[in-house]
């Protein structure tokens, strides 16, 4: 029974350092950026955009498409940014374990 409630106690830290990981990521805002920094966003740790910057030399009604790619670039660079944060931090919380997908962390 000891082994039982130290695993119990265990269970109860990761828990509480997972539920501070999450905390610490709602509070950080990563940024992303394509075309050489002429479009930024910057997304919240929970992945909400919280913010665009758009270099005002791309607002050529001409080429409205390459304006559209760079947005979509420099979102999908600040998810993956994200995305990395947000593992490394699992590691730290972890210990470097590997959980399986489905756990509902960190969203």
């Amino acid at each position: 029974m000891k082994n039982l409630a130290g695993l119990m106690k265990q269970a109860s830290q990761m828990q509480s350092k997972m539920q501070e990981m999450q905390a610490n990521l709602e509070r950080m805002t990563i940024e992303g950026s394509a075309g050489n920094g002429l479009v930024t966003i910057v997304l919240t740790g929970k992945g909400d955009m919280k913010s665009i910057a758009i270099d005002p030399k791309l607002a050529d009604p001409e080429d409205m498409d390459m304006l559209q790619d760079l947005i979509l670039a420099a979102s999908a660079d600040a998810r993956k940014k994200l995305d990395a944060t947000a593992s490394e931090e699992m590691k730290k919380v972890t210990g470097g374990l590997n959980l399986p997908p489905g756990l509902g962390l960190p969203f």
